[in-house]
């Protein structure tokens, strides 16, 4: 999961509408057709190693932290919108400003939290301005609790509040070790995840601080972006592996039906949630597929003139 043989990335912060700082580093050359990434919950920019490893030779890479998650601290005690969806479109609109020339446009993948950050952003004039297509990965804009089976009961309220419980949990999560990847392995990954890769996934899991991890899970429990999901007016491909307990294929599905400009449904077999790290050549070729068709080199040319 680290970045052998690419050059130190590009640091900067963009500054959102709070005045958080956001993490963000970019990988790749100038000039380059642009690919935003945005992680989902409990995540870093370290998930997406694969994708930049692949991506950065012939694309500039933009990955950030969202708040409270590797080098973006968490909000400021004391509430307001600081862990609400609100504060993810903010966050997003000020990484597209900050990373991008004006006028230039991009394609962003969205990973889980990641892909509702999306669709809390796609009625954002700096999200319609920047963004030519989208990859929705692993992700669903409502109903998390009802139809996650991390929980083995029938669907059904006690399944929800169960799940809802053991997802915003406080109890710190512990170090990594056989038992601890064990549980992560069957929450979020295929069964027929390599160990190597339930290793990476616990390394940066379990680097989440649990203020943010609650802070979010509490975002997620209550979480309605189907009027986001339907603002994206916009080329949208959706990926989910058909071994996904926490967003299932039927919110892929469902999205696929909603989009008003689905460019296509992939179910990866096997594969569970983290899919950027259990299927990388998968969810890498589907950016690459997306820029290349939405991110030509005539468009590139023009945004550099």
């Amino acid at each position: 999961m680290t970045l052998h043989g690419l050059p130190a990335p590009r640091a900067l912060t963009a500054v959102s509408a709070d005045g958080t700082p956001v993490h963000v580093e970019v990988y790749g050359p100038e000039g380059a057709p642009a690919v935003v990434l945005a992680h989902g919950w409990t995540c870093s920019i370290a998930f997406w190693a694969e994708q930049i490893q692949a991506l950065a030779a012939d694309h500039r890479v933009i990955a950030y932290d969202q708040r409270g998650h590797g080098r973006t601290p968490a909000p400021a005690a004391g509430g307001g919108t600081g862990y609400s969806t609100t504060a993810l479109a903010d966050d997003l609109e000020a990484v597209l400003t900050a990373a991008l020339r004006p006028g230039e446009r991009a394609v962003l993948a969205g990973h889980s939290m990641g892909g509702m950050t999306i669709m809390a952003a796609a009625g954002r004039p700096a999200f319609r301005q920047h963004a030519a297509a989208v990859l929705l990965c692993s992700t669903g804009p409502s109903r998390l609790t009802a139809e996650a089976t991390v929980v083995p009961l029938r669907p059904g309220g006690l399944r929800s509040r169960l799940t809802a419980a053991v997802l915003g949990a406080k109890a710190p999560l512990g170090p990594v070790n056989a038992v601890s990847k064990k549980v992560l392995s069957y929450a979020t990954m295929g069964p027929g995840a390599a160990p190597e890769r339930v290793e990476a996934c616990a390394r940066i899991v379990h680097a989440c601080p649990r203020g943010a991890r609650y802070g979010w899970s509490q975002v997620l429990a209550g979480l309605d972006l189907e009027a986001g999901l339907r603002e994206l007016r916009l080329p949208v491909a959706v990926l989910v592996g058909t071994a996904d307990r926490l967003t299932p294929p039927v919110h892929a599905h469902a999205m696929a039906q909603a989009l008003p400009h689905c460019t296509g449904l992939v179910r990866l077999a096997g594969t569970g949630h983290m899919t950027p790290v259990e299927a990388p050549e998968a969810v890498t070729g589907q950016i690459r597929e997306l820029t290349l068709t939405y991110l030509g080199v005539k468009e590139n040319e023009e945004a550099e003139a």
